[in-house]
């Protein structure tokens, strides 16, 4: 019954979570909490103008593992969510520096299948959380980009834990950001990128439980090839919690359970030009694992420029 207890309930507390680039569409982000979601798009300042950006997300695990690291024996275990999150985001540039204001909503299912344990299996589908990004600042010089932000999501309904139906984790996070980009030469072809992000947790609504504070980075290195048309790389990440989970409500099996995983995989990108879009293609493998599901993420993203000023001053390919 432990067992079965601190699967359910970790897989209720982090899977929620998984919810929620002519010129170049580039380093766009609708929200990133689950690690792997921008890779060689994490430190980069973003071309000025508007875009209309969608983003398909597979996760897909198999395995759950405890808190030092070892395989929970659960037997049969499948583990999917799937998320489509669309967005707009629009990026103001004066001279060397950027503004990016960006809003984006995810409609997404998550479903848990444990054989022969029906009562600890789900299937859900609904709208996940919103994230709002007002203010992300850019400085762009010819072989350093540097970058930060700050980003809310906020929740559409009440966590599962609270009794809720829905796919919110219930919770408002505070998200802050900083990273950079290095370029290798002034044509900026090829680069190294990172991205670190600290996510506050807010109480759950309904329910008197704090998920921990983590720590991600992100990001990745790659080159641009074919004059620009293709963008390829290794992209990397890892998140550690480094709160604990709190609570009058929170089980006693998941007291002192931090996250952390590490994760790796390519990443390409093509450019479009025909239509000013650029459609990025990720996949990439979880290591290292505590505290959570251990799987795979395919990411599949789409930005279209609806608009964008006839001139900048920002140096560019």
């Amino acid at each position: 019954m432990r067992v079965k207890g601190f699967i359910l309930l970790s897989l209720l507390l982090v899977c929620v979570e998984l919810m929620p680039g002519a010129r170049r569409a580039d380093a766009q982000d609708l929200g990133h909490k689950l690690p792997g979601l921008i890779g060689l798009d994490a430190g980069r300042v973003p071309q000025p103008g508007l875009y209309a950006i969608d983003r398909v997300v597979w996760y897909g695990a198999d395995e759950v593992r405890d808190r030092a690291g070892n395989r929970v024996p659960v037997g049969d275990l499948g583990l999917l969510a799937i998320s489509n999150a669309a967005g707009l985001s629009y990026t103001l540039q004066r001279g060397s520096r950027s503004y990016t204001v960006t809003v984006a909503a995810p409609l997404a299912r998550l479903r848990l299948d444990i054989h022969d344990r029906p009562e600890a299996s789900f299937d859900r589908f609904g709208l996940g959380d919103i994230y709002i990004q007002p203010a992300r600042v850019g400085w762009r010089r010819d072989r350093v980009d540097l970058v930060g932000s700050y980003g809310l999501y906020v929740p559409t309904g009440t966590s599962p834990l609270a009794g809720g139906n829905g796919l919110s984790a219930g919770h408002v996070t505070n998200e802050f950001s900083a990273g950079g980009t290095i370029f290798a030469d002034r044509n900026r072809i090829s680069f190294l990128t990172a991205l670190a992000s600290y996510d506050l947790n807010l109480r759950k609504r309904g329910v008197d439980i704090i998920r921990g504070d983590t720590l991600r980075v992100q990001g990745g290195a790659g080159a641009r090839l074919l004059n620009g048309v293709v963008e390829a790389g290794l992209a990397f990440y890892g998140l550690w919690q480094v709160g604990d989970d709190r609570g009058a409500d929170l089980p006693s099996v998941l007291r002192g359970a931090r996250d952390r995983v590490y994760g790796l995989g390519p990443d390409v990108a093509v450019l479009l030009r025909t239509i000013q879009s650029q459609i990025r293609v990720r996949y990439e493998w979880d290591m290292g694992v505590r505290s959570r599901p251990q799987g795979n993420v395919l990411v599949v993203g789409l930005n279209v420029t609806l608009r964008r000023p006839e001139r900048s001053s920002a140096p560019g390919p």
